[in-house]
């Protein structure tokens, strides 16, 4: 998608941030470049002024980034201005290139093959570790190699590692090491490269071999990359290889949207980038041509509340384009009647004239994207689904289905959803979330298949297996429209890099958003704040925002609005009035600190029972005590620690020091199942402490 409007397209009309980047002597330069701002526009000019002012021919420019896509659209702007010789690509394009031509010099012998997948030798060394080879364990095991080697984390180092990070893994920590070690060994004795290898190998090559160094130098004078904040250690060793000694590097990023950490991105090179280069050009560009000054405004207040270093780096945006609409927010009871409403409004907008390719809905996770799939074929709107399979057509999806389709009928006096449950359990439903992107999303979408059983149970009590896998195919069907052009459905993932003139952020939860693994990981929680930023900030001239109070139409309202959602409401709009009376008019008064008495804001706080400004009264004792029986635990257990208990709720145990069954079941995320399981163990913990 392109702006609507945008900075101006002719040279002489830069602003002042952008011409001061654009006109900066060679040498080290850094952008930093907030959403909207022009930093495309910026460093291409900047390119086409070194070229054009003789300071560098084209074929000696590299200018990398991170998807084909982007790399494309840098080859498309430079040859309108006249430097179509620099070479624009990918981090690996470029390696791959680079490699195949110094690879006889290098090795001498003929190139290894490039994979084209990895699956199959991760399977043969898990298999060989006894580790688990479905599809999904594969792929999360592949995502773990691959955070691991762009993390320059080598098999041997990988426990030590991960215990320092306190990272979540997709298994036991010395299974997962394994199958890297036998990956890597089947990978070296088959001759074949992975694409982070193509990365290991040119920088081992520059690093080692002086006149490879000395020829490549000589090529390649000047480097730029686009989106610094997403630079990996791995990519970030190939850049210093490319450089040498030498400073002639120009960098734009932003720390506001670096959402992709877990895959090993770090926003510290961009951070210490005038540390670094102390003698660097620093340019800031805040003005942004892409959204209206109202949702300008939304976008600053909820980067504004952020926390930790790359806070202290935040720009705060400021709209050049007409006034528009304020941003909307909306609240309903369930999570039906927020995707029929907003496919309603959607209809009516596409009725109005604004294409219906102007229009998205953003959301966490791709499990959400079902109910609006639903939603928008009900109300005959064309849709697209962007960065993900649409629901019915996912392999895990399918598998229920079959299941269902295939179990026997209903115990007596089994309900639909119970039923539903027992059967997803053979697929994969688990009680809690399981850790690795690729399982969390299939146990997401078995969930999902959950919420629609209890739909389906609300309306029609009687309701057996049957009658539900033929809800299941209806839904099916009615869900495979032909492919057009309409409505993006994306996760605010799939969406970073692109815009769109109205942008609906959907299921805006706590839970969800922020996800709820991330709890009690400040780090995690500041990341998916930033989420919330990248998705505002796609939004042109409307953007609206929703949650819903229950999975399932007559359900408990369970959930709390996003906690990033507080301060963003005005005081007066009808969703905060409706936020607020909520939990008085369901359930008693809304709970308050133990220390300030103020109301409680967010799961952390209410597991704690006071607010993150407090003072914390936690025995650190028994905080210790209790992390070692959960990491006990969590390994005869062959499971991440926070299925155990996450770090937030140990937290609130040593701090609240609870004397009983009935005072550890007070502590939200301590259930009738937590408590049988674990809780004779916490509570001889906390009677040997002393309370």
């Amino acid at each position: 998608m392109t702006a609507s409007v945008t900075a101006p397209a002719d040279p002489d009309r830069l602003d002042e941030e952008q011409r001061a980047a654009v006109t900066a002597p060679r040498g080290p330069v850094c952008v930093l470049a907030g959403a909207g701002t022009g930093k495309t526009r910026t460093i291409t000019h900047r390119i086409a002024h070194l070229v054009r002012h003789g300071h560098v021919a084209p074929g000696q420019v590299l200018a990398v980034t991170f998807t084909a896509r982007a790399a494309g659209e840098l080859r498309t702007r430079l040859r309108a201005l006249d430097a179509g010789g620099v070479q624009a690509r990918t981090f690996h394009a470029a390696a791959l290139r680079q490699l195949r031509y110094f690879w006889p010099r290098v090795v001498g012998d003929r190139p290894w093959q490039l994979l084209e997948g990895k699956l199959r030798l991760i399977g043969q060394a898990a298999a060989h570790a006894r580790a688990g080879t479905d599809s999904d364990a594969l792929r999360d095991l592949a995502t773990e190699i691959e955070w691991a080697k762009s993390s320059l984390i080598t098999p041997e180092a990988y426990p030590a590692e991960v215990a320092r990070l306190r990272r979540d893994v997709p298994g036991p920590v010395e299974q997962v090491a394994q199958v890297y070690a036998g990956y890597e060994a089947l990978k070296n004795r088959a001759e074949a490269l992975d694409f982070d290898d193509l990365l290991l190998h040119v920088a081992a090559a520059l690093e080692e071999h002086r006149a490879v160094a000395e020829e490549f130098r000589d090529r390649y004078r000047c480097f730029v990359v686009d989106e610094y904040q997403d630079v990996t250690p791995l990519q970030q060793r190939v850049l210093d290889a490319w450089l040498g000694e030498r400073d002639d590097l120009t960098v734009v990023g932003d720390a506001n949207q670096t959402i992709y950490t877990f895959a090993g991105a770090s926003p510290r090179y961009l951070l210490d980038f005038p540390r670094r280069f102390p003698d660097a050009t620093v340019v800031r560009l805040t003005r942004d041509y892409r959204s209206t000054p109202q949702i300008v405004a939304c976008a600053n207040s909820v980067i504004g509340a952020a926390r930790g270093r790359v806070a202290g780096s935040r720009l705060r945006l400021v709209g050049q384009l007409p006034p528009g609409p304020d941003p909307d927010f909306a609240e309903y009871e369930d999570e039906p009647a927020e995707a029929a409403a907003v496919a309603a409004k959607i209809r009516r907008l596409v009725a109005d004239g604004t294409p219906p390719a102007e229009i998205a809905v953003l959301f966490r996770i791709n499990a959400q994207s079902e109910s609006y799939e639903q939603a928008l074929t009900e109300a005959g709107v064309p849709y697209q689904v962007r960065g993900g399979e649409r629901f019915f057509t996912r392999a895990e999806v399918r598998r229920a289905m079959v299941a269902l389709r295939t179990a026997p009928p209903l115990p007596a006096g089994m309900d639909l959803v119970t039923a539903v449950r027992r059967v997803l359990a053979t697929v994969g439903l688990t009680d809690e979330p399981p850790a690795g992107t690729a399982m969390r999303a299939q146990w997401e979408s078995l969930l999902a298949l959950v919420g629609l059983a209890e739909e389906l149970a609300a309306v029609e009590p009687q309701a057996d297996l049957r009658r539900f896998s033929a809800e299941l195919e209806t839904r099916a069907d009615a869900s495979h429209p032909p492919v057009v052009q309409g409505v993006t459905l994306a996760s605010l993932h799939a969406a970073k890099g692109l815009e769109w003139d109205v942008v609906f952020l959907v299921g805006l939860v706590d839970g969800t958003l922020p996800i709820q693994h991330a709890e009690g990981d400040e780090a995690a929680i500041e990341e998916e704040r930033r989420l919330l930023y990248v998705g505002v900030t796609r939004a042109r001239r409307v953007l609206r925002m929703s949650w819903a109070l229950a999975r399932a139409a007559g359900r408990g309202r369970q959930r709390r609005r996003s906690r990033f959602l507080y301060g963003l409401i005005p005081e007066e709009h009808p969703a905060s009035r409706v936020a607020q009376g909520g939990q008085r008019r369901h359930g008693g008064p809304k709970p308050r600190c133990r220390v300030c008495g103020e109301p409680l804001i967010g799961t952390t706080a209410l597991k704690l029972q006071r607010c993150g400004a407090c003072p914390s009264d936690v025995d650190t004792e028994l905080l210790e005590r209790l992390r070692d029986w959960r990491g006990e635990v969590a390994r005869r257990q062959g499971v991440p620690s926070y299925v155990i208990f996450t770090d937030a709720t140990l937290t609130a145990i040593a701090e609240q020091r609870p004397a009983d069954a009935a005072a550890l079941v007070g502590i939200p995320g301590i259930g009738a199942r937590k408590l049988d399981r674990y809780g004779p163990d916490v509570l001889a913990l906390v009677s040997d402490s002393g309370a």
